[in-house]
């Protein structure tokens, strides 16, 4: 500011009802209008067609976006962490001018230095948000929606430098002044972060969070309001503008999402990648029709196409791809060449092949020219499954590559940020000799409690809820008792952060977000998105890169 056991009985009998309930076509309740997430054939077909196209929520049948029935629920005892947890949730809200507007990062009065841990995160505040849109307690998302709304309109200046329009600030701060009874809102854009870099994720997070909204409450009518409109219009321009770059993809620098310190991601990072495929997607049926709304659905509805080609053929990995680039020849030109980024085989590290295993596969880190990062990053693979980027079959091998690789990945303490941690001298070269990520520590391999949510949500989604299961077992474990550190150091996660602060409102939120979702699936419609057929690639890509 990162074998499975045998199952017994209940759990089985557990699973084969949740498995039923996602198959379930979804209930008839009356909503005011409703959002029909169509196909990017029909809107690149007819954008005429798209003048009546304005509901948010899913036809009938939708998996991931059924409503359940109270009776109908699975029962599950409430664990005693989840009042504990509540509590700690509710004593991290901060309020400007009498209202809630969002949670600070940590609460932690036991640490020395507060540094921005007081301030409000865009994208930590997400797991909160939905928090308490799954409590029935949508007013703070609406609130924050409308206060970070109001500071992308700022003029944003680092040094004589000014950001673009559409830029999201990565946090905010609320000064109260008892004497003169006032608040006051500092918000950073990343002139005050470490690396002075801005976050490119906060702009996604926020569309993402605005969709959550209109799903959890039906109230299309924020979503409709100018300035919304306006806000997701300029996030749009900026990441949608032409230049020299020959990918559908987003060039970033170090530090600009969740891993803000230099972690050797600069480039095309999968999570950039993944939450730019989940916000174009989220903002698509949200967009008014007008005559410029029609201009951004046209460029979206062609930069998904090219987005999910790119990221589907040249990310993906497994055992017969790795196979393929470690036989690939290089110094190939023209259009036929087969190792289109000049990747040198022996550039693949050792580990890969241990690690990868027969069955299964996953994103990797980063594609361009001479490189490819192999390392897992657990937040782009998982929404990727959540956005529908990665196709059911990519999906399900995802899910495999997890349970296959559970010790590594998940261990004592889910989950695994990145894998594997870099040390020695590569250590020092990519990050710059950064104390915080040393190996299996921080962003450098360290497991961080608040990916649980991401995690189950996607297990629900590919119908795997054991997997969720296993793991909030594990994080109930330890989480409360060791006072819900931010991140766990380690090979397995056993260890306390060595500068993890304590109550970090997004370990606890995401634990509590976990916990209803698996309670209640229906949640699951707020953070996922049905599979677009018009997206599937021509030929299975997992086979071969030759086009």
């Amino acid at each position: 500011m990162d074998g499975p056991k045998e199952a017994s009985s209940s759990v089985e009998i557990d699973d084969l009802s949740l498995s039923r309930l996602l198959n379930k076509p979804k209930l008839n309740i009356e909503r005011q209008r409703s959002f029909d997430e169509r196909s990017l054939s029909e809107l690149s077909i007819n954008v005429r067609a798209l003048e009546g196209y304005d509901s948010i929520y899913s036809p009938a049948g939708y998996r991931s976006g059924f409503d359940t029935p109270s009776t109908a629920r699975n029962s599950f005892e409430p664990h005693p962490m989840v009042a504990e947890a509540w509590d700690s949730l509710r004593r991290s809200l901060v309020h400007f001018r009498g209202q809630p507007v969002g949670t600070i990062a940590a609460n932690d009065h036991g640490s020395e230095e507060i540094l921005n841990y007081d301030q409000v995160f865009v994208r930590d505040f997400v797991p909160s948000a939905l928090a308490f849109s799954m409590n029935g307690e949508p007013e703070i998302v609406k609130n924050f929606l409308l206060k970070t709304l109001h500071l992308q309109g700022w003029e944003k200046k680092i040094d004589r430098f000014t950001l673009g329009e559409g830029v999201m600030p990565a946090s905010f701060k609320v000064l109260h002044d008892p004497g003169r009874k006032t608040d006051t809102l500092i918000a950073d854009f990343g002139e005050s972060a470490i690396g002075r870099v801005a976050p490119v994720d906060s702009g996604f997070w926020w569309i993402i969070l605005l969709r959550a909204y209109a799903k959890s409450t039906g109230d299309l009518s924020l979503a409709e309001t100018h300035e919304c409109q306006k806000g997701m219009r300029l996030i749009l321009a900026l990441c949608l503008s032409e230049g020299f770059d020959t990918f559908p993809t987003l060039l970033c620098a170090d530090g600009c999402s969740m891993i803000d310190r230099r972690m050797g991601i600069y480039g095309y990072p999968i999570e950039i990648q993944a939450l730019f495929f989940m916000a174009l997607r989220c903002a698509l049926p949200m967009l008014k029709h007008d005559a410029e709304g029609k201009e951004f659905v046209e460029r979206i509805v062609k930069r998904l196409h090219a987005l999910s080609y790119h990221m589907r053929s040249y990310f993906w990995l497994d055992f017969q791809q790795l196979n393929d680039i470690y036989r690939y020849k290089t110094e190939e030109y023209s259009h036929t060449a087969v190792n289109k980024f000049n990747v040198i085989p022996d550039s693949i590290p050792d580990w890969v092949f241990d690690f990868m295993p027969t069955r299964g596969g996953y994103f990797i880190g980063n594609v361009s020219p001479a490189r490819m990062d192999f390392r897992w990053f657990a937040l782009g693979n998982l929404v990727a499954i959540l956005s529908s980027l990665a196709t059911p079959e990519q999906s399900m091998a995802i899910m495999d590559l997890i349970e296959e690789r559970w010790e590594e990945l998940v261990g004592e303490m889910p989950l695994k940020i990145t894998y594997p941690a870099i040390e020695n001298h590569e250590w020092r070269i990519v990050t710059g000799c950064d104390p915080k990520n040393t190996r299996w520590s921080y962003h450098n391999g360290g497991s961080w409690p608040v990916l649980l949510w991401l995690l189950t949500a996607a297990c629900i989604e590919t119908g795997r809820p054991q997997i969720a299961r296993r793991a909030i077992e594990l994080a109930e474990n330890r989480l409360l008792k060791d006072g819900w550190p931010e991140y766990y150091d380690g090979k397995l996660g056993r260890y306390i952060g060595k500068q993890a602060r304590k109550f970090q409102t997004w370990s606890i939120a995401g634990y509590l977000v976990a916990k209803m979702m698996l309670e209640d699936p229906s949640h699951l419609g707020m953070v996922s998105l049905e599979e677009d057929k018009a997206m599937k690639p021509l030929i299975k890509r997992s086979n071969s890169w030759t086009c």
